[in-house]
């Protein structure tokens, strides 16, 4: 019975955090703010060739040579196709980097991640039961038109939104806390159990080669590059925890991917800064 009820809390809290995540995005932006960093297309197709097909591909070739549990790959191959992470425009302001330019990287990567998982993760993952039109269905309710509603929102009514973003902030970031401690109590036994593993080590890699392949495709600006390395390597966790709780039975699945989300935060932020302070010291010499 306790198990049931945490499980049941568990998909409500991240139900809560993806959807206030989007609402507190859609109520700071503009259409013009997402469509503008876009008209470069070669950089839009790398930034396509760099999160939708490479990044599987190491999801897939970690897996095979460090030989991890089944069910933890799966969570990395789930997590190697989800991209376009709300916290990126963050990470970039962090570095010093182009923000305009990690905004409409971030709202593009989402939005063909809510078209591209349903299709190539059942391709990807043939043993496993998916049902594409569930994970659509999901997504597109819980992320895009959340989004829209606050693009509407800051489009219509631009006074209101700017009150009402400090609320949907407070409530992402608390209901993010509460969902990360109660998806380890939940799974306390999993997590542990990780630490025997090369699950770990496998987050590390990938989040590394994610930032190298990113970086090595934004070229030549600093600005561009710093930040298609941070939006390679972190990646949707709000999408591939909703699609990994709602279509996996098995919880390792949602463990890994809150295993590279604890690694990410630990890692990535600190990258930004550093990133920041490279920057810096290129200006001024």
């Amino acid at each position: 019975m306790l198990i049931d009820m945490l499980s049941k809390a568990v998909q409500i809290s991240i139900l809560i955090f993806v959807v206030s995540s989007m609402l507190a995005m859609g109520s700071a932006l503009t259409v013009a703010q997402i469509i503008d960093p876009l008209r470069n297309v070669r950089l839009i197709v790398l930034t396509l060739l760099a999160n939708f097909v490479l990044m599987p591909l190491v999801a897939v070739a970690l897996v095979k040579i460090l030989r991890i549990d089944a069910q933890l790959g799966d969570g990395l191959l789930l997590l190697g196709c989800a991209a376009g992470a709300p916290f990126l425009p963050k990470l970039a302001q962090f570095a010093k980097g182009n923000v305009a330019f990690a905004v409409g990287v971030m709202v593009l990567l989402m939005v063909i991640t809510v078209g591209y998982l349903p299709v190539v993760l059942p391709l990807l993952l043939p043993g496993v039961s998916i049902d594409p039109l569930k994970i659509a269905q999901s997504l597109v309710l819980s992320m895009l038109l959340p989004l829209a509603a606050g693009l509407a929102l800051k489009a219509y009514y631009g006074e209101l939104a700017a009150r009402v973003k400090p609320a949907l902030d407070w409530i992402s970031s608390a209901s993010f806390i509460i969902m990360l401690v109660l998806i380890t109590v939940a799974n306390i036994g999993k997590i542990i159990e990780v630490f025997g593993t090369r699950a770990i080590l496998a987050g590390l890699l990938f989040l590394a080669l994610g930032f190298g392949i990113g970086w090595l495709f934004g070229g030549p600006g600093d600005d561009t590059r710093g930040v298609l390395g941070l939006a390679t390597a972190q990646r949707n966790v709000s999408a591939a925890l909703l699609v990994g709780s709602e279509m996996f039975s098995n919880p390792k699945v949602v463990v890994m991917v809150l295993v590279v989300a604890i690694v990410g935060n630990l890692t990535l932020v600190p990258l930004s800064r550093a990133l920041a302070n490279r920057q810096s010291t290129v200006a001024q010499s």
